[in-house]
């Protein structure tokens, strides 16, 4: 059976000499993975940028009811980016937030709130010009609502992160009373994200380093995410 549907790709492995197996967030069928043969082909011929992180797809895609891998009969480019592969910052913001994607999001089933939170972001994001620099913050709270554990308060996450057992090991946070410092600036990430001036670089990461761990706590299994040390250097700011 072949189904009409959007996409969002979340990553991919390498399968066989030129195919890869696609990770693909769906619109009319939640997590699917799919086999796409000869896009790592060397030349013009290549269509393996199509299938980098959060690359928005038109697709008509094979189903089938005993699950597993299928494959993807059409695809193109849904919204080409206009801003994202040219700019350091935003290409290792968004590879983050696909991983903390691909990390949490886990339903093979159709979520429309979820997906179009998702790729309106995602395009919203594109079309940005200057003032991102607090976007991966804003996303993360804004996903953790279609994820049902958003906070409705600042003091909500830095009373759940410093009183948790691990706190200090898993994130390298600051202490307790340091926490609490940062309340304000999540009160304003989740109800006036436009207005927010955060000081400088250390304190986004630290900001982003508590937002992780209360996303540890609610994920199980949640783990180390990989690209945040790419992130963390290029945001040095």
């Amino acid at each position: 059976m072949l189904v009409k549907t959007r996409g969002i790709v979340l990553n991919y492995i390498k399968f066989r000499e030129s195919s890869i197996i696609a990770r693909v967030y769906t619109e009319a069928l939640g997590i699917q993975s799919y086999i796409v043969n000869s896009v790592r082909k060397k030349g013009s011929g290549s269509r393996i940028a199509l299938f980098q992180p959060f690359t928005l797809l038109d697709m008509v895609v094979y189903t089938s009811h005993k699950g597993g891998l299928t494959r993807i009969s059409e695809y193109k480019c849904a919204h080409p980016f206009t801003s994202i592969p040219f700019d350091i910052r935003k290409s290792s913001m968004l590879l983050f937030l696909s991983e903390v994607v691909s990390r949490t999001v886990k339903e093979e089933e159709e979520n429309p709130p979820l997906f179009n939170f998702l790729y309106n972001a995602i395009v919203f994001f594109d079309e940005q010009t200057q003032h991102f620099e607090n976007f991966h913050l804003v996303f993360l709270l804004q996903l953790s609502r279609h994820l049902g554990f958003g906070p409705s308060s600042g003091a909500e996450i830095v009373e759940q992160v410093a009183f948790s057992a691990n706190a200090q090991s898993a994130t390298s946070a600051p202490a307790v009373l340091a926490l609490q410092a940062h309340e304000a600036y999540f009160d304003q990430l989740l109800h006036q994200p436009d207005s927010l001036a955060v000081a400088n670089g250390r304190v986004r990461r630290e900001l982003l380093a508590i937002l992780i761990r209360y996303y540890q706590l609610h994920v199980d299994k949640l783990g180390e995410i990989k690209s945040l040390a790419i992130l963390s250097e290029v945001l040095a700011f």
